[in-house]
């Protein structure tokens, strides 16, 4: 038995005279047991942990257990958690709101095709958002278009200037990506006048993609989209100082078409990044 497991309630000095050591002695023991280091594979996890987490900040335990696998490491998520925890890693989430829609306008509004849509390949059904990012002297807009099936960010466009010519330079880039027929496609969106211009639903239309968009003033009837935002909104946008516009182009570019479209992994698709799971598809898709 040691002073510990005899000491229980009993003062220091009492536990001690029972066990017949010196008060001495039981701090210089108690002090070296606090210094043993870890074993060797704890240190190695940690490590990769780390690494990991500086390569994806904001991905939680989950998908640092996941990310371990890949990188040939074994733990179970309760050590992960355990391990994150200690060094500090873990999320902290919050909410975040913008507002870039202006639905005041005469033009047509659609119904919403998407709701209770069951959707069973990539191509049935495309979401598109617009939000706002702050840079160190004005604001720039980022469009996307988002393969609900894949979660695969298909377009992109950055600009100065919330108008058409952002959702549309979005939309003919992934329309670039897929380059196939896309009749039966819905497109969804809200129901902001950059989605309902005449320009925008001819080009659609041209395409035979069927147009769809939100109930007014309810973001989440386009949820997929706004999820995608808050991803790049907190793994990319607020852990960097955009000082100018090719700054932010260059930031952006690199963590849609580098980490978000290839190497982030999404539990919703086994947790594989978009591209790899398009892989898995057996499809005619042009990685």
């Amino acid at each position: 038995m040691s002073v510990l497991e005899c000491r229980g309630s009993l003062p220091v000095s009492r536990a001690v005279e029972l066990m017949g050591v010196s008060r001495s002695g039981y701090y210089r023991w108690l002090h070296a047991r606090s210094r043993v280091k870890p074993c060797r594979p704890d240190l190695l996890l940690r490590e990769e942990i780390q690494r990991i987490a500086l390569d994806y900040p904001r991905y939680g335990y989950r998908r640092v257990g996941v990310e371990l696998v890949r990188r040939g490491h074994r733990a179970g998520l309760k050590r992960v958690y355990e391990l994150m925890k200690q060094d500090n890693l873990l999320c902290v989430r919050r909410r975040y709101r913008h507002c870039t829609t202006d639905s005041n306008h005469s033009m047509r509004v659609y119904e919403n095709l998407a709701k209770g849509m069951r959707i069973s390949g990539i191509n049935q059904l495309w979401v598109a958002d617009i939000t706002y990012i702050q840079l160190s002297r004005e604001y720039v807009y980022l469009a996307v278009v988002i393969d609900v099936y894949s979660r695969r960010c298909l377009g992109w466009m950055l600009s100065r200037n919330i108008d058409t010519r952002l959702t549309l330079g979005a939309l003919h880039n992934a329309l670039e990506t897929r380059r196939t027929e896309l009749g039966g496609l819905v497109h969804h969106s809200d129901q902001g006048v950059q989605y309902a211009s005449k320009e925008y639903v001819e080009c659609l239309l041209e395409h035979g993609i069927r147009v769809s968009m939100s109930r007014r003033g309810n973001p989440y009837d386009n949820a997929f989209a706004e999820s995608f935002m808050k991803t790049l909104k907190y793994e990319e946008v607020y852990l960097n100082e955009y000082e100018t516009f090719k700054d932010a182009m260059e930031n952006i570019e690199r963590f849609i078409d580098e980490v978000y479209n290839q190497k982030r992994l999404h539990s919703s698709i086994g947790y594989r990044s978009p591209i790899e799971y398009e892989k898995t598809l057996n499809m005619n898709v042009v990685a």
